[in-house]
């Protein structure tokens, strides 16, 4: 009698919360991408999410379609990581060494947590590259979807940016020296080159004004501005939909429904992306440096992210402009739909898109391979002795420290007198 009388308050309650609830609110998860149809705001909530459910999705849309999916559950699982993370980091010269050890070996599954981090990291970057290749080779950039490639670009670009300021934050031996290397090399870059590397560092070496600024960056500008370009990718996508493939006219077939179809496709490529995920982070760890220190040069350098190996195969294999040289290869990119206007896919008739996006997409895997063989800092590395011994052993002015011999010639007459009777 008792379940009985719960089970019809808990009716009452849900058809309560139906009935009061405007399917309005159902707009958040069409923005964040997880739902696709349009919802209408007349209907009561379940029976709109039910409609939305129901749109169809164009029958070329198939398995080939899920990596821009797995790359946005992995940015979600960079998020939750991310904040748990914060909870226990301490973005100080003096603390964020010791407050990793503190995560990695003494609260509870940490070093899942941090191992989960890092791996998402690169398997994030590995989804998007398929993504974007995906999107090339179909041609799916050109008109009327240059918006959607726009912004795909940026957010690969919003996503190196995440891994580089987070790359330090360890602050560790590692990632101090090869941050260094790669601000040495911004700043013999062209045009605006030492001034983004003055901005990033925030001093003359990296320190902890370049800690700061990276943990800010990290933690606070670069969130606002990766999910803005989500909600617009998700926005443009859904009004242009999916290129068709060559020979296919958008409509011609009938479309198969969000619900069950697409939805369980979805489920089962977030199970293996997880799986695979927590899989590697549990069984290969990523190691920690020794703490950072701009005194000494570490013996080795291992590499935690796949796009530390490519920068350093350029810089290492090409110099400054081989590594300036492939930036501009990537920003060439934003502007491919404007390159390539023509209504031809195959590659052999658009060739100079195709040049373009085959030496990046080639170039990325081929330095990839080749900086994952360094294991040394640069022999050029270091931080001018000078400014080490200022920031060591301060100087005193000439008074002060005057001042300072005569208490301490006072102190040790008083020694040697010894206590007064």
């Amino acid at each position: 009698m008792a379940n009985r009388g719960v089970r019809t308050w808990l009716r009452q309650v849900g058809a309560d919360i139906k009935e009061s609830t405007d399917a309005s609110l159902l707009a958040g998860l069409r923005l964040v991408g997880l739902l696709y149809g349009r919802i209408d705001r007349s209907l009561p909530i379940d029976q709109a999410l039910r409609e939305a459910w129901s749109r169809r999705l164009p029958s070329h849309v198939g398995w080939r379609h899920a990596f821009g999916g797995v790359a946005y559950l992995l940015f979600m699982v960079l998020v939750a990581s991310g904040v748990l993370l914060s909870f226990y980091y301490r973005p100080s010269v003096d603390e964020a060494y010791h407050s990793m050890q503190y995560i990695a070996t003494e609260v509870p599954f940490g070093w899942l947590l941090r191992d989960l981090h890092v791996w998402s990291a690169n398997l994030i970057v590995v989804a998007l590259m398929a993504h974007m290749a995906r999107v090339f080779f179909a041609g799916a950039y050109k008109p009327p979807r240059e918006t959607s490639w726009l912004v795909g670009v940026l957010l690969l670009f919003g996503v190196l940016a995440f891994g580089a300021t987070g790359y330090l934050l360890p602050w560790d031996q590692w990632a101090y020296w090869t941050t260094t290397e790669v601000m040495d090399v911004a700043r013999s870059a062209p045009l605006i080159g030492g001034a983004a590397a003055s901005f990033l560092t925030g001093d003359v070496f990296v320190s902890g004004a370049t800690l700061s600024r990276f943990f800010a960056l990290h933690v606070i500008v670069l969130p606002w501005l990766v999910f803005g370009l989500l909600v617009l990718h998700f926005v443009v996508v859904r009004k242009h939909g999916t290129a068709p493939p060559p020979g296919l006219i958008e409509g011609q077939r009938p479309g198969v429904p969000f619900f069950p179809h697409h939805l369980l496709r979805i489920v089962i490529v977030s199970a293996l992306v997880l799986a695979v995920a927590i899989s590697l982070a549990a069984l290969f760890p990523r190691p920690i440096g020794d703490p950072a220190t701009p005194f000494e040069l570490p013996e080795n350098l291992i590499s935690t992210w796949i796009v530390v190996d490519v920068s350093l195969g350029l810089i290492r294999y090409l110099g400054v402009w081989g590594f300036v040289g492939f930036s501009a290869l990537g920003l060439l990119l934003v502007v491919l739909p404007l390159v390539d206007r023509g209504d031809a896919i195959r590659l052999r008739r658009r060739p100079v898109a195709a040049a373009i996006g085959l030496t990046f997409f080639l170039g990325f895997l081929l330095f990839w391979a080749l900086g994952s063989r360094v294991d040394s800092v640069a022999p050029s590395a270091g931080v001018e002795a000078r400014i080490l011994e200022e920031r060591a052993i301060p100087a005193l002015p000439s008074s002060e420290s005057a001042g300072g011999a005569e208490v301490e010639a006072e102190g040790a007459q008083a020694r040697e007198e010894g206590p007064a009777e």
